[in-house]
């Protein structure tokens, strides 16, 4: 079976599951999305090294495997999602140390974290997406039945971390200075809040541009 290559398009809160966020997968030589639903924990894993600047001031448990898997010589070469069972994916990280590879099971989630902590490709099989991928369009009639469902999961994907998707507490950040968003952002890392680090981000990037 053929493997098909993937990118991160983003993550967005799930508006069907309580807690629990929606990993959009791209197709990198294609125009299908990879919907997967992750925990919290792992999303905010996610978010926080995909988001380059903010650095926690302890390791999280990604980077924490990350740490002990370089200190003994163990790179992750690659992620393959190699299974779809009732709505769960699978998947395996393809470790090498001493030119030997090695296979070890785990959670899509994870593996996606540990795959961007190791800058490592992500990869699936053509049939799974071609069963789970589905066309995300901006003003689309869906007729299917399966892919309505995705897309009330996927709501505005790409906005983990923005105010207005994800700030249900109500606070904005647009009425503060620079500076004291940064003060913020600088306090929000300390007490390891990476949501509110992520928001406080956003407001400074758009001020950047």
């Amino acid at each position: 079976m053929s493997l098909v290559k993937l990118s991160i398009k983003g993550i967005s809160y799930s508006q069907t599951q309580n807690g629990a966020y929606a990993l959009i997968l791209n197709e990198v030589d294609g125009e299908r999305k990879l919907p997967i639903v992750i925990g919290a924990f792992e999303a905010q894993s996610i978010a926080i090294a995909l988001e380059k600047e903010i650095k926690p001031p302890r390791p999280l448990t990604h980077d924490l495997f990350k740490n002990f898997a370089e200190r003994f010589d163990i790179v992750v070469k690659q992620v393959i999602i190699h299974k779809l069972v009732d709505g769960v994916f699978y998947s395996s990280l393809i470790c090498e140390r001493d030119k030997i590879e090695e296979i070890i099971d785990a959670r899509t989630s994870d593996a996606i974290a540990l795959a961007l902590r190791f800058n490592a490709p992500i990869f699936t099989y053509k049939n799974i997406l071609d069963k789970a991928g589905i066309y995300l369009k901006s003003n689309s009639m869906e007729t299917d039945k399966d892919s309505q469902e995705i897309d009330d999961v996927l709501s505005n994907p790409e906005t983990f971390g923005r105010e207005e998707e994800s700030n249900k507490s109500g606070e904005t950040y647009s009425k503060h200075t620079t500076q004291e968003l940064n003060e913020l952002l600088e306090q929000a890392v300390l007490h390891e809040d990476y949501e509110k680090a992520a928001k406080i981000r956003d407001e400074i990037s758009k001020r950047e541009l």
